[in-house]
């Protein structure tokens, strides 16, 4: 699969996962569980086990964070984001044995849900936060990212991507004509 990582964020990296919304259906990636099983693990998840019903939640927190950065959220949004963080992670805990302190990580009870609830905390804080949310210019694309460059000016998701290909097809119109 050609999945990409960088929008910046990794809520954004889920949305980036429904590609071409500017098509009426868009290019879906997340194609069934094993698509979303290698999507959770590259994105730094590990490899879980996923049912549908968990594809299904997967796509719906997708479009939920989509409109919430990206549109009017909806009231069913903000509930289906909030619902995926109440599986967010448990702190770790210390605990002394033979008396030295150690740090342990409790095991989540559903790793899936635990993943979506790092996601949908990711939302929360890029649509509270600062950052500057864009859509790619081009108009095949349509990936979202985050602009840290300096200026806040950067135009596509990848210059290697989307820039190169407006840049190519800008200079070929100004020069077919000489």
């Amino acid at each position: 699969m050609d999945w990409v990582f960088d929008a910046g964020r990794p809520c954004l990296h889920l949305v980036n996962t429904l590609r071409s919304r500017h098509l009426p259906e868009g290019i879906e990636l997340l194609t069934d569980p094993d698509a979303l099983v290698e999507w959770l693990e590259l994105a730094g998840f590990g490899r879980l086990p996923v049912t549908a019903a968990q594809l299904a939640t997967a796509k719906e927190l997708r479009e939920a964070v989509n409109r919430l950065l990206t549109a009017k959220p909806l009231a069913a949004d903000v509930r289906l984001v909030n619902d995926a963080l109440a599986a967010a992670p448990e702190p770790d805990r210390l605990r002394l044995k033979d008396g030295v302190l150690q740090r342990e990580k409790p095991a989540p009870a559903d790793p899936v849900a635990t993943a979506f609830a790092v996601l949908a905390a990711d939302a929360v804080d890029l649509a509270t936060g600062a950052e500057d949310l864009r859509i790619c210019a081009a108009d095949d694309c349509g990936l979202r990212f985050v602009d840290t460059s300096p200026r806040r000016t950067r135009q596509w998701c990848s210059m290697s991507r989307c820039g190169n290909r407006a840049k190519a097809r800008a200079h070929y119109e100004r020069t077919k004509n000489r």
